[in-house]
């Protein structure tokens, strides 16, 4: 659960909502062929769960507010990296800014691996 907290109270969003947002938002993204489990605990959930997740590999927490998106990617072999990374941080930035009016002062995207398509 991120909790941050207003001039008019308490903002409380699961961290589902957030992880499915930034998964589906991601995995959109032109060059970006799956997201990444980044731990144990994501690791354990996709061996238990028959579905795919969207969101596996992402984690969000406030920090002073304002919100910080840790997002694990898997990149198709062949494209430019460090494009894909600016095309993502700029769309989840703004995708989760616009839906929650939550401001987001930082999104580190990790590139765990690649996929030859």
């Amino acid at each position: 659960m991120v909790k941050i907290e207003t001039h008019l109270g308490v903002i409380e969003i699961s961290q589902e909502f957030f992880a499915n947002l930034v998964g589906f938002v991601a995995s959109g993204c032109f060059g970006v062929s799956g997201m990444a489990t980044s731990g144990a605990v994501d690791g354990l959930k996709q061996l238990v769960s028959a579905k795919r997740t969207l969101d596996k590999g992402v984690r969000v927490h406030a920090v002073d507010n304002k919100l910080v998106i840790d997002l694990h990617i898997i990149v198709s072999f062949g494209v430019n990296i460090s494009a894909i990374v600016k095309s993502i941080v700029n769309k989840v930035k703004y995708t989760v800014e616009d839906a929650t009016g939550l401001e987001v002062s930082t999104v580190n995207v990790f590139v765990d691996g690649m996929t030859a398509q």
